[in-house]
């Protein structure tokens, strides 16, 4: 059976949204106030955090797990177009600072000023980030939400980046403001990295790589009684979100009814171990072999089932 969680995720995604929009306000004045390059290039971060929650709140909208006439597999994979998303805005704050470091490299200009109010208010800051990652992270994993997973990724980017400005802030106070410059870089390259992990993890769901590896399927279904033989293996989506697997099965039976019987405990035994799941099992003749436990597979290397 297949839960819809969105309401849970939307509410979490307006809870963050709003506890990123306190800390763009706060990092986006104090770096007005201080002329600090990396903190300008934080509160840029920190505004990706607030336009993808926006953007995970519509395509949470739109990401329905329940079929219709039109989308007969679910609305799903708009929760993976979101997380892509995401990632482009990473992108873009990837290239806006570095864009800003050269500016500023290029100029002889150091304007920037500090006081012990902007590390309080930045620690504060830190606070609120942390518990953002940690609520978003955990809800995310329960749920088994790829959008709050996602955005967890992001905003614990934020944290490191925080983290660096912090530092760069002291060494501006301690008479080194050239510090302030040189730390937006690896603020960059952490924002890069959370595009780049974003990225990975949602374009298998895109693309239909394989869920789960066809032995392990294989060998769950050969525990079944009757189950003679299971070939050309497929399966794609998410563990624990909605499964789709294919298999051609070759069962010892002499009517149909009993044949359907053993495809109903196949579809148990999968359903128990990686639920939900659709499965769709073609039925072969009793005198059918296959080595090809999955596709792609070279009959001379494959496993006899």
């Amino acid at each position: 059976m297949v839960v819809d969680h969105r309401p849970q995720v939307r509410q979490v995604l307006l809870v963050t949204l709003a506890l990123n929009l306190l800390v763009v306000i706060i990092k986006g004045s104090l770096g007005w106030w201080t002329g600090s390059l990396s903190l300008v290039a934080d509160a840029l971060h920190s505004t990706t955090d607030s336009a993808s929650n926006v953007l995970g709140l519509v395509t949470s909208q739109l990401s329905s797990p329940k079929p219709d006439r039109e989308h007969p597999y679910g609305h799903q994979k708009f929760e993976a177009i979101g997380a892509l998303g995401i990632a482009a805005f990473l992108g873009a704050a990837f290239f806006e600072i570095l864009k800003g470091v050269l500016e500023r490299l290029l100029s002889d200009e150091n304007p920037v000023t500090m006081s012990p109010v902007v590390l309080w208010l930045m620690l504060f800051v830190l606070g609120v980030n942390i518990l953002v990652t940690y609520y978003e992270r955990r809800v995310g994993i329960k749920l088994g939400s790829k959008i709050l997973i996602a955005d967890a990724h992001h905003t614990m980017s934020d944290v490191w980046i925080t983290i660096t400005v912090m530092l760069g802030l002291i060494g501006v106070m301690l008479g080194y403001p050239q510090l302030d410059i040189w730390l937006a870089v690896p603020v960059a390259g952490l924002v890069f990295r959370s595009g780049w992990e974003v990225l990975r993890e949602n374009l298998p769901w895109l693309i239909d790589e394989m869920a789960i590896a066809p032995e392990a399927i294989h060998n769950l279904v050969m525990e079944v009684p009757g189950v003679i033989n299971c070939h050309e293996i497929a399966s794609r989506g998410l563990i624990g979100r909605q499964l789709f697997v294919e298999m051609h099965v070759v069962v010892d039976a002499q009517d149909l009814a009993t044949a359907h019987g053993i495809t109903e405990d196949i579809e148990a035994k999968l359903e128990d171990r990686f639920s939900p799941i659709r499965l769709t099992i073609h039925m072969e003749p009793p005198n059918y072999q296959s080595e090809k436990i999955s596709y792609g597979e070279d009959s001379e290397n494959g496993k006899d089932c």
